[in-house]
């Protein structure tokens, strides 16, 4: 059978690849493209980076090789990181699981259901196959146990309910399936779910019709032929669409992934024509191609062998309006000439018809596509008519431009709450509660008689955490555009970024500020830092009166963290402190505590060794702490003490543009939804008092 596998590496190791698993998961019933375990988990084996990008776009296959790729990825010496980037269906879904951080386009679906197998004849047969089926379902429930820190046992219902589970990407970071959300992703949304019996009417919305379709689904249902004879039962495999290329192992070091999925958005409809996929194969495998030249490449391939009747008449155009290329070349040249551009946008600005273009420049621009008459307006009318002209695409270069800088700014603008803090999702503005569950303890012992005694289930403890909306409103007066203040107009977008994650920094220190840095009241009525005794009501045992951290206090604070109990008091949770945190004045001690090999508290002489060398993999020092407090913290994925949600998953801000009818010029509204809340306090202990 031909090698539907195509790998491509540069010499020496790679700092990242990229795998794609774009196909059927098996042996295809419909052609060879498919991934099969043997021969990706052959070539898999030969990939040497520090970092593996599994991109996801699969209905699902054969179980079997689904738990052997899976279990391929998770042995791999490189960190793995999957993204869905269109579906993930069925045991493609366990496979996006193998990931350290599993990523869903915002535009993806996840599908999760028990292992399906077809069988004939008798009775026995089928238990048996039912049998089978239950052993697969076990066996593949831990791997989404892991994932999600939900039980063994919540996932194996969801493998034997017998209902498809389909999670869009904000539900599937709510249920602890993924791990971020990212942008959507044009190829994405082009997939259909037509198979499927019982899609709900929210994964349905993510699907929509496109030449696309040809690709990823060509063929919606399949009739095997009438068997004559019983026969014993097929393997693990449901009918599954094929794709190609089934595996391509690409090195990033030369495109971006932008760059490769704009390459693929372009050759996308084009894909059933002869000798396109060729093409496209040789573009997508040569990261020196750039986007440029590869849509270049498709249309000498598209003109091959054609005669228009009219060659001057006839214009091949590559999926992006006219509008469209207004909008990003006026956005390229603002930024550009404010300084902020990216080195691709910097390196392609000589093919833009709009570079050097003033603020008003770009307002005329705007209104000449629309066949506004500009002649005889002054510059305060052109550039007023090019804010209030409905079909005007001036106010969306502006806001487009801001929107970059702000993300940018946001991204870049340094901050200490998310090294030690958990991050979350929430669905809406209500108050969302956080349970850790008690433990039963240890088994009772029956007596002679035989009589086993009742267990009773314990209570579990509940707090609770909501998101809230933040903003601000500023003004571009028509002023500011007249005088091409790019100074003003973009450096109030950073500031924007800048203060929406400056916000989030303030906002968790405000809480671990309450009762003197002992931080505020639980839901168990005691505060979330204090030296009661557990046995106590509201007692934590975190807390020590503040002193200036020694190698003998912060190996108390050890102590103190791995004696924790679970909620029911049955057993310790030995939690391990790993982040340190605490004023500036502090910093320069604890970092020579925790690189010392030697106790740096003791005379030289003695060469004790420091009991605590190397504990923390994160000293973080900050100037917002101004009150008599350090703190050690466990890692927030395994005991998170604060976390900060954010609706929907969206970490980023978003900037929205108005006509303004109260200011001369326009209002661009800046917004970001999110809250910080404490959920437990087992995870943290510190040192803080007068």
């Amino acid at each position: 059978m031909k090698s539907p596998f195509k790998i491509i590496k540069a010499k020496g190791k790679q700092d990242a690849v990229d795998v794609f698993i774009f196909g059927d998961i098996g042996a295809s019933w419909w052609d060879e493209s498919a991934v099969e375990a043997a021969k990706f988990v052959k070539d898999l084996q030969t990939v040497d980076a520090e970092t593996i990008n599994v991109r996801i776009n699969s209905y699902g296959g054969s179980v079997s090789d689904g738990i052997a790729i899976y279990n391929a990825l998770r042995r791999h010496p490189a960190t793995v990181n999957t993204h869905v980037e269109g579906v993930a269906i069925s045991i493609a879904s366990l496979i996006a699981m193998a990931g350290e951080t599993m990523t869903m386009a915002e535009n993806a679906l996840l599908m999760i259901h028990g292992p399906a197998a077809m069988a004939a004849g008798n009775a026995t047969t089928m238990r048996e196959m039912a049998d089978i089926l239950d052993k697969y379902a076990q066996a593949m429930a831990p791997s989404y146990a892991q994932k999600t820190g939900k039980p063994g046992s919540e996932m194996l219902a969801l493998l034997t309910d017998g209902t498809d589970h389909w999670y869009t990407a904000a539900e599937a970071r709510a249920a602890g399936f993924a791990d971020e959300v990212s942008a959507p992703i044009k190829i994405a949304a082009q997939f259909s779910l037509d198979r499927y019996r019982s899609v709900p009417a929210a994964a349905a919305a993510f699907s929509r019709s496109s030449d696309m379709d040809a690709m990823s689904n060509p063929a919606a249902t399949v009739i095997p032929p009438a068997q004559p004879e019983p026969q014993a039962a097929l393997p693990l495999v449901a009918p599954q669409p094929a794709t190609a290329p089934a595996l391509v192992v690409v090195p990033t070091n030369g495109r971006t992934r932008e760059q490769n999925e704009e390459i693929r958005a372009a050759f996308a409809p084009f894909m059933a024509r002869d000798g396109i996929r060729a093409v496209y194969d040789t573009v997508l495998l040569d990261p020196a191609i750039t986007v440029e030249a590869a849509r270049a490449q498709l249309l000498t391939a598209l003109g091959k062998d054609s005669t228009p009747a009219n060659p001057a008449a006839h214009r091949v155009e590559m999926g992006v309006s006219e509008r469209d290329k207004f909008i990003e070349a006026a956005t390229d040249s603002i930024m550009v000439r404010a300084g902020v551009a990216s080195k691709e946008v910097v390196a392609k600005i000589g093919q833009n018809p709009y570079r050097g273009h003033k603020l008003l420049d770009l307002a005329r621009a705007s209104l000449e596509r629309i066949n506004f008459n500009t002649r005889g307006l002054g510059q305060m009318d052109i550039v007023a008519s090019g804010f209030t002209q409905s079909t005007s695409d001036f106010p969306v270069v502006l806001e487009n431009t801001m929107n970059k800088t702000l993300q940018a700014a946001y991204a870049t603008a340094p901050d200490t709450w998310s090294r030690f803090c958990a991050v979350g999702s929430v669905s809406d503005f209500r108050a969302h509660n956080r349970y850790r569950l008690g433990s039963l303890g240890n088994m009772l012992s029956v007596n002679e008689l035989g009589e086993f005694k009742n267990k009773a289930i314990p209570d579990a403890e509940k707090a609770s955490i909501a998101a809230a909306t933040k903003g601000f409103i500023i003004n571009l007066s028509r002023q500011m555009v007249v005088n091409d203040d790019l100074g003003a107009f973009v450096g109030m977008s950073a500031d924007m970024g800048r203060a929406a994650r400056r916000t989030i920094e303030v906002d968790v220190y405000a809480v671990l500020a309450g009762n003197s840095g002992a931080g505020p009241t639980m839901t168990d009525t005691g505060i979330l830092f204090n030296s009661t005794v557990i046995t106590t009501a509201g007692g934590h045992a975190n807390r020590a009166a503040y002193a200036a951290p020694t190698v003998l206090l912060i190996d108390a604070a050890r102590q103190a963290m791995a004696s924790q109990k679970d909620v029911s008091q049955n057993d310790y949770l030995d939690l391990r402190p790993v982040i340190w945190l605490g004023p500036l004045s502090l910093g320069g001690t604890m970092r020579v505590i925790n690189a010392a090999q030697y106790d740096p508290d003791t005379a030289n002489k003695l060469n004790r060794p420091n009991m605590v060398a190397n504990m923390f993999r994160d000293i973080v020092d900050t100037p917002r702490i101004t009150w008599n407090g350090w703190y050690v913290f466990a890692d927030p994925s395994i005991a998170p003490v604060i976390e900060v949600v954010f609706l929907d998953g969206n970490q980023q801000p978003e900037v929205r543009s108005e006509d303004g009818f109260d200011v001369d010029g326009a209002r661009m509204r800046v917004r970001l939804d999110y809250g910080v809340g404490v959920i437990d306090y087992r995870g943290g202990y510190a040192s803080v008092g007068s």
